[in-house]
């Protein structure tokens, strides 16, 4: 008996058109408990979303994503999980790092490692600059904070601006990009307050009462996404900074698609710009978010950190496509992507050659209220934004 399977494998093996499926591990060091856990959910399912519509266009390439936890936003553990990951599970890919800090920590091990790794979601501008094995799918500060500063001052045609930021690189950013963007077009920036670190959410009345004593055109925050957004927006509604004349505007996060309904009512007329939001009318955002929704439930929705991992994992399997799976050679899988082009649910996007960062369009858009929920209204649309923070070359984004 043992012989007639064992003659059977041996015939199925070489039976025209049988084909084994060469497996591709991807290791994804995300979030999965904590502050963060929320954003690792997205992220890795809007991954295996990718990886289940495009099941039959990645045959005969299996691709395993062999998820480890980084937990905290302090890149320690982070680093430890990227080492874990390539010496032990032995991963052709490295793909996540949602906070800054861990893919600071660990680009030296992925340097060392020789590993392609695919930021899909750490902000900082000079991220992808402390690996030269590092390509970003995800967005730098610079895109909103610096297209916002332009919009401010054109579009809004403020003339005062105060600016508020959680204390943290990305909010460091923030500051910086829109600051320069906006008084190179004839704005003035009155104030710069730090308000807080990302480890609490703090108390923004008086930092929101300082504004409302400068009395500026507008208020420009960067306070990253869930319960601070949440904080930002309700005491702006308490304090009466709109009565004042104050118009509130911000990164896409503060609205993030998974807590917008959460901010309520005084959430109508913020102003964010942004690279993705699931109220996008265009077909691939119409078809990705319907397959979110059969995936996960009606009640369920897709946000800027789902949209990365789905475009993460396009670009990884554009990469395993394009080397016949021979994922080794870290400068081949790097040549395969730079300049690479998809069709993304938010808009097209290209990885710029020269800095291994995204090109992508920006959209300022407005909280609006429609039957009873919050959606948000593109209202004007920037195409293909390179960081500006690299074309600028400005501190260490001057080093490619």
């Amino acid at each position: 008996m043992a012989r007639r399977f064992t003659l059977l494998a041996a015939w199925l093996l070489l039976a025209p058109g049988f084909a084994a499926a060469q497996e591709i591990k991807v290791g994804v060091a995300l979030p999965f408990t904590g502050i963060g856990a929320e954003y690792g959910q997205q992220i890795h399912r809007a991954m295996e979303l990718y990886l289940k519509i495009n099941a039959d266009r990645l045959k005969p390439y299996k691709i395993e994503l062999i998820k480890r936890d980084t937990k905290g936003p302090t890149g320690a553990t982070a680093k430890v999980v990227v080492q874990e990951l390539i010496t032990q599970d032995k991963v052709d890919v490295i793909a996540g790092f949602s906070y800054s800090p861990d893919a600071f920590a660990s680009a030296p091990v992925v340097t060392a490692g020789r590993k392609l790794a695919v930021i899909l979601n750490a902000g900082t501008a000079h991220v992808t600059a402390t690996s030269p094995n590092f390509i970003r799918v995800s967005f730098s500060m610079w895109h909103a904070s610096f297209a916002m500063g332009e919009a401010t001052a054109k579009n809004l045609k403020a003339k005062t601006a105060v600016i508020g930021y959680v204390d943290q690189p990305a909010g460091r950013d923030s500051r910086d990009a829109f600051k320069r963007a906006f008084e190179a077009n004839g704005g003035k920036v009155i104030d710069e307050i730090p308000m807080g670190t990302p480890s609490s959410v703090p108390d923004f009345t008086p930092f929101f009462q300082r504004v409302k004593s400068a009395k500026p055109d507008v208020f420009f925050i960067f306070v990253g996404s869930g319960a601070f957004c949440i904080a930002a927006v309700k005491t702006y509604a308490a304090l009466g900074l709109n009565e004042a004349g104050i118009r509130l505007i911000a990164t896409g996060d503060t609205t993030q698609d998974t807590m917008l309904q959460q901010l309520g009512p005084a959430a109508v007329g913020l102003l964010t710009m942004h690279h993705y939001h699931a109220d996008l009318d265009n077909p691939e955002n119409r078809a990705f978010v319907a397959a979110w929704k059969k995936e996960y439930g009606d009640e369920s929705t897709p946000d800027f950190m789902a949209v990365a991992g789905y475009d993460g994992m396009a670009a990884i399997a554009h990469v395993v496509l394009a080397l016949e799976g021979k994922l080794d050679d870290v400068d081949r899988a790097l040549a395969a992507l730079k300049g690479w082009r998809f069709a993304s649910p938010r808009g097209p996007i290209m990885i710029d050659p020269a800095t291994r960062d995204i090109v992508m369009n920006e959209y300022l858009s407005e909280v609006v209220m429609a039957n009873g929920r919050l959606r948000q209204k593109t209202i004007a649309q920037f195409d293909a934004i390179k960081d500006p923070c690299k074309t600028l070359k400005i501190g260490p984004c001057a080093t490619p």
